[in-house]
């Protein structure tokens, strides 16, 4: 390939694509918390926050916006350690255990489709999708953990 040497090659190759992608979900889904918080109360009734943190922001109150930013915080953190995974940033302390405990945030969060599905009073769009989704991040996170698992 012209301009590229064997070396920045060699590297390409080596990141791991399912990182790569865990690490774009986890920032899309902070950056989609911090995008409640800027579309306001609809945004927070939409998503599925519930009517206390619709009706706290109506208020103008911190604490939806703090809470919002707390979790924006923690996905983009998780994020980072996806992509330090995959090999597209340098390794962040403590990368393998890291990346463990946030597979299984997401799976464990993720299983809480089951509950949702069989119990009426669990059974909530939100619920229903949110959960898919964390499981499908999950699974994401734990296909890239187990294909870098020799290199971490």
């Amino acid at each position: 390939m012209a301009g590229v040497s064997h070396a920045e090659f060699d590297m390409a190759s080596d990141v791991n694509r399912m990182l790569v992608l865990a690490a774009a979900l986890s920032a899309l889904a902070a950056l989609l918390h911090v995008a409640v918080i800027v579309g306001g109360p609809d945004w927070y009734r939409f998503f599925g926050a519930g009517e206390r943190m619709a009706r706290l922001a109506e208020a103008r109150s911190p604490v939806p916006t703090l809470v919002t930013l707390g979790i924006a915080l923690v996905l983009g953190i998780w994020a980072a350690y996806a992509a330090s995974g995959a090999g597209l940033i340098r390794p962040l302390p403590l990368t393998a255990a890291a990346l463990v405990a946030i597979t299984g945030v997401y799976v464990l969060r993720g299983l809480a489709i089951v509950p949702a599905a069989t119990m009426a009073s669990l059974r909530t769009p939100f619920n229903l999708w949110s959960s898919a989704i964390c499981l499908a991040i999950g699974i994401v996170h734990a296909v890239g953990l187990w294909q870098v698992w020799k290199r971490l």
